[in-house]
């Protein structure tokens, strides 16, 4: 296949947006498109072959046309998120043909990107593992996680700190840093493997499965006798009531996502928040994308925690672009453990 050739470029569509629960149905496998292998003449954009799309539970905001911190899909165009991706061609001055790049790229095989902005398209040059954990742990996935608890949550050794979600992409990070931080790290997902996975494998101090647990705020005072310093959020809803009586004074609580709420018409309430006035617990959500100036210096310690072997990662993986929308889904019924990724194919 030379350069400039026109090939087939499956994507996946878009369908329209949706209230509830989504749908494998409200993604659409198109097999009609196709793309030049060549940037327009004078341009300044980048061809993308994508190799790697990361399936995220932000994504699920993105369905539904409202106020969210990123752009809705479009009906009828391809869903974007994040991906690796290789160069195929370039008029762009900051990247080459045969780079490797993670950001913003469309679910199809092939990406054409024009204009891009320097932190929605970032050159690879850390190649000693795999390239797919540019979609996580060395992405926006492993950005998240340090962002929320090594900057916003001021940890301090010897503080206690539970992680809902903590199998998830984020979850599992979280843990990971607060243990070498010397906190003691507890964590909640929704089966006994997943459980089991937090304590022998990612080195939680304990760990419990919520499905099991009928008073999580029980839970939380048997695990925690002396209270919570640090409560990573990733679910919200009842479980934020269940931790809020349960945080020391001075807590803090960085609000990376809220999944139980994500798929609700009417969401949660949350019954206890005089629990922030009286133990003065400080609250913050906050957005990765407003934290990217940090990267380099994450990925300096990324690549030392490499070294000293002192992290662990799980993927989850499926392999071609038309398993992508039941990936997504799985997200949200809690089939992937760790992080889920999609392998794209090009035939």
């Amino acid at each position: 296949m030379a350069t400039g050739d026109e090939v087939s470029n499956k994507q996946i569509i878009f369908r329209d947006y949706i209230s509830g629960f989504p749908k494998e149905t409200d993604m659409i496998l198109s097999t009609t498109g196709t793309i030049r292998l060549k940037v327009p003449e004078g341009s300044n954009s980048v061809l993308l072959k994508n190799l790697y799309l990361s399936c995220d539970p932000y994504m699920r905001g993105r369905m539904t046309q409202s106020d969210s911190y990123v752009a809705a899909f479009t009906p009828g165009k391809p869903i974007t998120g994040y991906a690796v991706s290789e160069v195929l061609d370039s008029g762009n001055p900051n990247f080459e043909k045969g780079d490797y790049v993670w950001g913003f790229a469309g679910w199809e095989q092939y990406s054409l990107i024009e204009n891009p902005h320097p932190m929605s398209l970032m050159k690879i040059s850390y190649t000693d593992v795999p390239l797919s954990y540019y979609t996580g742990i060395l992405g926006m996935t492993g950005m998240t996680a340090y962002v929320g608890f090594n900057v916003l949550a001021s940890p301090k050794k010897g503080e206690s700190v539970y992680v809902s979600a903590a199998s998830g992409a984020v979850g599992q990070m979280v843990g990971q840093f607060a243990k070498i931080m010397g906190c003691y790290v507890v964590g909640s997902a929704g089966s006994k493997e997943k459980v089991d996975l937090l304590k022998s494998k990612f080195g939680f101090d304990d760990a419990f499965n919520y499905k099991e647990e009928p008073d999580w705020t029980a839970t939380l005072k048997r695990l925690f006798p002396k209270g919570v310093h640090i409560y990573f959020e990733n679910v919200g809803g009842k479980m934020l009531e269940a931790v809020l009586p349960n945080m020391v004074v001075h807590g803090r609580i960085p609000v990376c996502g809220m999944i139980s709420q994500y798929n609700l018409q009417q969401h949660d309430g949350v019954h206890n928040l005089t629990q922030l006035l009286k133990k003065r617990v400080r609250m913050e959500g906050f957005n990765v994308s407003d934290h990217f100036n940090l990267y380099p210096e994450f990925m300096e310690l990324m690549k030392q925690y490499f070294m000293d072997e002192k992290l662990v990662y799980v993927e989850d993986m499926v392999e071609g672009l038309e398993s992508a929308p039941a990936a997504l889904i799985g997200l949200f019924t809690g089939q992937n453990v760790g992080k889920q990724v999609v392998k794209v194919s090009h035939e």
